[in-house]
């Protein structure tokens, strides 16, 4: 004998276990919630390293402080790799455009938790030509220099 289940018990059903589907997507990762976009600023840096990795690219770069010392970041691309290269921007092409002593222009969106590490939501070269955008909702309001840390 079939047991047939009302449409609305169906319904209802999958209704209300949508957020236990769901939660292992929204624990996956937390990006958009751990860095403060609110408070992005705009500095000269100059690259360390490009680490061309999943599940996000990471830039460590160097800033000088408004004391003169040198303060070295960390920050994560909100595109994935696979994103990137969607978008033309091989492994290749990360080596080549983004080699350790590179002078650049990053935003950047500081974690939320503090330290030195951020969301990279924009890279230029000094003459201002875009290298990478962050994603959606990139950029922010431009500031002289990183918070002192």
């Amino acid at each position: 004998m079939k047991v047939r289940l009302p449409a609305a018990v169906l319904l209802a059903m999958l209704v209300l276990s949508g957020p236990a589907r769901s939660g292992v997507a929204i624990a996956h990762h937390g990006t958009n919630i751990s860095y403060d976009r609110a408070k992005a600023w705009t500095a000269k840096a100059v690259v360390t390293e490009f680490k061309y990795v999943n599940p996000h690219a990471q830039l460590y770069f160097d800033v000088t402080d408004e004391k003169g010392g040198v303060v070295h970041w960390s920050t994560e691309l909100l595109p994935n790799p696979a994103e990137l290269i969607r978008n033309g921007w091989t492994r290749k092409r990360s080596v080549d455009a983004l080699k350790p002593g590179m002078k650049i222009v990053v935003t950047v969106a500081p974690s939320r938790a503090g330290g030195v590490n951020g969301l990279l939501l924009k890279v230029t070269t000094e003459a201002g030509e875009e290298l990478l955008s962050g994603g959606p909702g990139a950029g922010g309001p431009a500031t002289p220099a990183p918070p002192a840390r």
